[in-house]
């Protein structure tokens, strides 16, 4: 049953953008904000696997300084930005299931794929090119990665995530990892599927506290 911020197509790009003439990538079996992860990279070749040893710790993860490295040495961003250090953090917050602070190969390759989607989602809203979408815009990304949210609900969030009335790329991508984390954490425990979970205080405050 779909129902408010799980949609239906769930993380599939429905085509194109809302009222835009470019075409956005349809990744099969994902939900909202949760492209398809495609596992198929082999991990002795290709330049995912280099830009991650390349940072990474004896135990083979990555912290978020060390993501923040990565993902700037990998040119991912591209024209834009390079993403903040709090970006990155709520990024390994997003995959970080056992709680542990760090992100291994398999969940950077998750992350890769999802960074890759919002990337091209973001360009295809970018139409101007100036780094920047309008809030109205942003609202019309929500909608085409399947989040069906009320008026108020998106307005606090575009709130949350422009600067001067516009939204950069790495806040656009703290929101789309945000969204996901928070989406992840509650249909985990929406066993009915209905939109409705009962939270002990702790179990709350630490799916929050951490993204």
């Amino acid at each position: 049953m779909a129902y408010p911020g799980y949609g239906g197509g769930f993380g599939n790009f429905i085509g194109q953008m809302p009222g835009m003439g470019q075409p956005v990538p349809v990744l099969p079996g994902g939900y909202p904000g949760h492209p398809a992860y495609l596992n198929n990279y082999s991990s002795a070749e290709g330049p995912m696997w280099t830009y991650f040893t390349a940072v990474a710790g004896p135990d083979g993860e990555v912290d978020a300084e060390e993501l923040q490295r990565c993902l700037t040495q990998s040119g991912i961003s591209g024209t834009y930005s390079p993403f903040s250090l709090e970006t990155c953090r709520i990024m390994i917050a997003m995959l970080d299931r056992d709680y542990t602070g760090k992100m291994g190969f398999n969940e950077f390759k998750e992350l890769w794929t999802a960074l890759t989607a919002w990337k091209q989602n973001f360009i295809a809203i970018d139409q101007d090119r100036s780094g920047t979408v309008e809030h109205y815009e942003l609202n019309q990304a929500i909608a085409a990665m399947g989040y069906r949210l009320s008026p108020q609900t998106l307005s606090a969030i575009v709130k949350r995530y422009s600067r001067h009335g516009r939204i950069f790329f790495d806040d656009y991508v703290a929101c789309c990892v945000k969204l996901r984390a928070l989406t992840d954490f509650f249909r985990r425990r929406d066993h009915l599927q209905q939109g409705v979970v009962n939270f002990i205080y702790e179990d709350f405050l630490q799916g929050t506290m951490t993204i």
